[in-house]
């Protein structure tokens, strides 16, 4: 009797119909370049019912966002759906939403049509701070139509952050399509308040330090760089780190992030509690630190030193896509890596996270230094296209520090001129454009022209002074126990002291 019940409820269990699956459909989507009409990879922001953002398995995803080789098959549950498909700031957006009927089985193709074409023009990007995993690089990069990618695999004295054995990477360089590039072994160090990214290494040169302060980050990258063949490039994340002036001083920084991981697609990220705080009522709004950022690089022009403004989007760590912040560099022929970098340190450059900007002055490019001669006043004459997905709120021309011009873009676009610069001294001037966007800082900013009278550069007293009363700040804030070990710590920053000292002495403008 027992086995014939046992057999029943078996049976009963057999005919009873499998557990309920979520109704899917399927959409397939292609999407092609409008003038090429081939398949390009790209970025899509994709939200379902539960307004979450949707993983697609088998797809590089990333805080709100994936990316797919230009043709996907999204197996979906039912119901609406809103999507923003990108890819870069070279192409116009596509946005807007579907719904997911039970069982359907649709496709759709879609048109990318381009702003610009920077890289037809000699312009060619760059992102120098990503964090993504290496296996998902050449789609990362290709989504975004990027061409120089800095690909941060190790952080202080963390290694392979990417998940990958380098033991068996042979090449630092891989180059892919022609003309995208990323670099491994580029990697970070965040101390003291403090943040810098290093490139082109030939290993990764994590930094076993034994305190916040010991050793100095300095003494690490002086020895990084006196190496035999060394190539090091330091690019400080920010320009307001609390041992920036002393790393300047002493030789130490080749470029400065203006547009860094805190300048959001969507929002302007919380401040980091990372470098010298900056005035709470002049930098006010969620713009302050964005004006922060950039005036603080300014008064290091304003001191005569030359360095030129980079990007980076913070990609992994930061919820930017790759590429959100750019930095596009000039160059006079077809794409070659090295070169890339040579006219970067020779300032040929712009950055952005938004509007398109290609300037030309008297037909220079960023960089040049204009001579002037004593007596005579030199005037020029500013050049540029500007093309851009969203308006722009206004242009501005810096000079020397100050807004010079301040410019409404429809003034502009009447009679396509700016206002001439008129210079009887020494001195700098850079262009900004300023996109109309309430919730996040979208511009565009040209590298810094220079100007020179008599093949002296302007040193201004008062930025100068700036400085070494940072420095004075900072060197205050070292608490190191050990006598020897503070000596070889404070040498670097007396180094600065005397810097910063002689540039206030050497002050050629107030």
């Amino acid at each position: 009797m027992r086995v014939l019940l046992l057999l029943f409820c078996l049976a009963c269990l057999l005919l009873q119909p499998p557990p309920c699956r979520a109704a899917e459909g399927k959409l397939l989507l292609t999407v092609v370049d409008a003038k090429t009409h081939k398949p390009v990879a790209c970025r899509l922001h994709l939200s379902g019912p539960a307004k979450r953002p949707k993983k697609i398995e088998g797809y590089p995803f990333w805080s709100d966002h994936f990316v797919f080789p230009g043709k996907i098959s999204l197996n979906l549950p039912t119901g609406f759906y809103t999507f923003e498909l990108e890819r870069g700031p070279e192409y116009y957006n596509v946005t807007g939403n579907f719904t997911i009927e039970r069982f359907a089985d649709d496709s759709k193709d879609v048109e990318l049509r381009r702003v610009a074409d920077m890289s037809d023009e000699g312009w060619w990007s760059g992102d120098l701070h990503l964090r993504r995993g290496i296996r998902d690089l050449e789609m990362v990069i290709s989504a975004d139509d990027l061409h120089v990618v800095q690909a941060t695999t190790w952080w202080n004295d963390k290694n392979d952050l990417s998940g990958r054995n380098f033991k068996e990477t042979k090449n630092r360089l891989v180059t892919f399509d022609r003309d995208r590039v990323y670099e491994l072994f580029c990697g970070g160090f965040t101390r003291a308040g403090t943040e810098v990214l290093c490139f082109h290494l030939p290993e990764p040169m994590p930094l076993q330090a034994q305190t916040d302060e010991y050793p100095s980050l300095a003494q690490h990258l002086q020895q990084a760089r006196q190496k035999e063949n060394s190539e090091l490039w330091v690019d400080a994340t920010a320009s307001y780190g609390w041992d920036m002036p002393m790393l300047v001083a002493n030789g130490l920084v080749d470029s400065i992030e203006v547009a860094n991981s805190h300048f959001g697609r969507k929002v302007m990220q919380p401040d980091i509690k990372l470098g010298k705080p900056r005035d709470a009522d002049r930098y006010a709004g969620p713009f302050g630190y964005a004006r922060w950022s950039q005036d603080v690089y300014f008064k290091l022009l304003d001191c005569g030193l030359r360095i030129p403004p980079t990007a980076g989007s913070g990609s992994g760590v930061s919820p930017n896509p790759a590429g959100y912040n750019r930095v596009y560099v000039h160059l006079d022929s077809s794409f070659d890596y090295q070169q890339w970098w040579k006219s970067l340190k020779a300032g040929q450059v712009v950055i952005t996270n938004g509007p398109l900007l290609r300037p030309r002055v008297e037909n220079e490019l960023p960089g040049h230094t204009f001579r002037g001669e004593e007596g005579r006043e030199l005037d020029l004459q500013i050049g540029m296209t500007l093309t851009t997905r969203e308006p722009i709120s206004y242009l501005e021309i810096v000079q020397d520090g100050q807004v010079r011009h301040t410019i409404r873009f429809e003034d502009y676009v009447k009679d396509g001129r700016l206002p001439p610069l008129h210079f009887k001294r020494s001195g700098w001037f850079l262009l900004r454009a300023v996109a109309e966007i309430s919730d996040t800082y979208r511009f565009a900013m040209t590298g810094p022209y220079y100007v020179e009278f008599s093949e002296k550069p302007r040193i201004n007293k008062k930025s100068a002074q700036f400085f070494l009363d940072w420095v004075y700040e900072r060197a205050k804030q070292i608490q190191i126990d050990d006598p020897q070990k503070r000596r070889e710590v404070m040498e670097y920053h007396r180094k600065a002291r005397d810097f910063w000292k002689n540039l206030v002495e050497k002050g050629n403008d107030e």
